[in-house]
């Protein structure tokens, strides 16, 4: 489907049709496209370059369609990867419960840190946590697949091409 380009979003790069690969909901996603571009929210004399999943209901563009900078983009993969990493070594090592001390890892951002943390807020953690890591090996051929390009890709990022 073709990403509209006459909207407050300015599409420069496009990954169009991504329904047909966008993981266990591929071929029957309402997640149509991928956009990099100018960001809806610039105003004169600044301007920002946003990634933005593009929703459409059948019908119409859905409001669900997300717009966000692209180191929010990054920071998600990066919470993506210190997640898959938490649960592929801790909690696949018989240790099943999640640390008394929720906090996971600080990741050095700008001067300060990401943290990383078990939600304990949550009443239902312990099972929303068996749930989560079922979910995960489901989906692991899905994931492994999207963070072996990541990984070859940011080895020519490194080099520079």
């Amino acid at each position: 489907m073709k990403i509209p380009t006459e909207l407050k979003h300015k599409p420069v790069i496009v990954s169009e049709d991504y329904d047909l690969v966008d993981g266990r909901h591929a071929g029957d996603s309402d997640a149509k496209g991928l956009s990099l571009g100018l960001a809806q929210w610039n105003e004169r004399g600044s301007v920002e370059i946003s990634a933005k999943v593009w929703r459409h209901t059948g019908e119409k563009w859905s409001r669900q369609s997300e717009e966000m900078p692209l180191h929010r983009a990054l920071d998600l993969a990066i919470l993506i990867c210190k997640t898959r990493l938490y649960f592929m070594t801790r909690y696949h090592k018989g240790k099943k419960d999640y640390p008394h001390y929720p906090l996971l890892d600080r990741i050095g951002l700008q001067g300060g840190a990401m943290n990383v943390a078990v939600c304990t807020d949550n009443e239902h953690i312990e099972s929303d946590m068996k749930l989560f890591d079922e979910c995960l090996h489901k989906d692991d051929e899905i994931i492994g697949e999207r963070l072996n390009v990541l990984y070859e890709l940011l080895k020519q990022v490194k080099k520079g091409g």
